[in-house]
């Protein structure tokens, strides 16, 4: 297949990508978040298309993008109120909503389950693309599965070129993380996956609100309640493992394992935070931005990782990034990466001789 390349999209770029996604093909767009792999979320073959090219589980539902509040009708039975109020204060925005699904949305947009996940994207190509194609466009990152979510069109060509028929550009993704996955289809609404809109936002709407167990769970027995979360994601080729500690004692132990890889002849990297991006000894070392600022670092997580796959790295450290709202969904998409691979420095500095 030859993927066709809009660089510069305009209203008839668009309209094109529109006729690809109605007559059942695939199509690569911008959002805030990542860029999405979008098909026709009311058409099973383009949701089964979806799977092929990303070589995607089945079984891992896909979110379907709209372009109008009002769609969520089309698409849902039972609207809860707190779902038109949650609408009405996130969206367009980073936030998909899990609802009951009507008879319209096949099985294979759904993974199979009887919900569906819905989201209306705050992007001005997306609105306008997602318009074009009859309104309801099923997306997951557009990447190959398991790797990190490109937030730039360079790793979604390079991930996608020829899979799929049209890539559109729209420049660096603003907010660099997927959205917020939120299930309403329970009494007590539950976050599924952290993202940019955090707990504490959605507070400010619901008198309730938790976070699935399974979000921080490393057991491989624990069964999620999102079949999406059993799998690897946004994992790098090199082996990524998180460090916690203090920071003196981070930097050491970081410095310390990265000149044990090197007489190995493995190239290290790292990934840092402001001021302290300086005093790391590897081949390459990544500044994520302000750590008091974790919108820094959730747009820069993605690029950097992808960056380490450029360089052929094969071990990388990154400093934890804890901490409430924002870092939430950080540490939920660096340990995902890692496979949950962490130390503590503190631990292991102090017992050394």
């Amino acid at each position: 297949m030859k993927t066709e390349i809009i660089r510069d999209p305009d209203p008839a770029s668009i309209e094109r990508a529109g006729r690809i996604i109605r007559a059942g093909g695939l199509v690569a767009f911008p959002t805030e978040t990542v860029y999405g792999l979008g098909g026709d979320a009311m058409n099973p073959e383009a949701s089964r298309k979806i799977y092929a090219a990303k070589g995607r589980p089945s079984d891992n539902p896909l979110i379907i993008h709209i372009s109008k509040i009002s769609d969520l009708t089309a698409v849902s039975a039972d609207i809860p109120e707190t779902a038109w109020a949650l609408a009405e204060r996130f969206w367009p925005g980073p936030l998909t909503m899990i609802l009951k699904k009507n008879s319209s949305v096949p099985p294979e947009t759904t993974g199979g389950l009887e919900t569906a996940a819905v989201r209306f994207p705050d992007n001005r190509i997306a609105a306008s693309f997602i318009e074009a194609s009859g309104g309801f466009v099923a997306a997951p990152s557009a990447n190959l599965s398991g790797r990190p979510s490109p937030t730039d069109i360079r790793y979604v060509i390079e991930d996608l070129d020829g899979r799929v028929d049209m890539i559109i550009d729209g420049g660096r993704s603003r907010i660099g993380l997927e959205s917020t996955i939120l299930d309403l289809t329970e009494e007590e609404p539950v976050i599924l996956r952290p993202g940019f809109v955090t707990s504490e936002m959605l507070s400010e709407v619901l008198e309730k609100v938790s976070l699935d167990p399974g979000l921080s769970s490393e057991d491989p027995d624990f069964r999620p309640k999102a079949p999406g979360m059993k799998y690897r994601h946004y994992a790098p080729k090199g082996d990524l493992t998180v460090v916690y500690g203090s920071p003196e004692n981070v930097v050491k132990y970081i410095n310390e394992q990265s000149s044990l890889m090197r007489e190995r002849g493995l190239r290290t990297g790292v990934i840092a935070s402001g001021p302290d991006t300086g005093k790391y000894r590897a081949d390459s070392v990544k500044n994520a931005g302000d750590r008091h600022r974790p919108s820094d670092i959730s747009s820069a997580l993605y690029r950097i990782l992808r960056e380490f796959d450029d360089e052929e790295t094969d071990e990388i450290y990154s400093e934890a990034f804890d901490g409430p709202g924002l870092y939430c969904a950080v540490m939920n998409r660096l340990l995902k990466a890692a496979g949950h691979k962490t130390v503590n420095a503190d631990m292991l500095v102090k017992e050394a001789p």
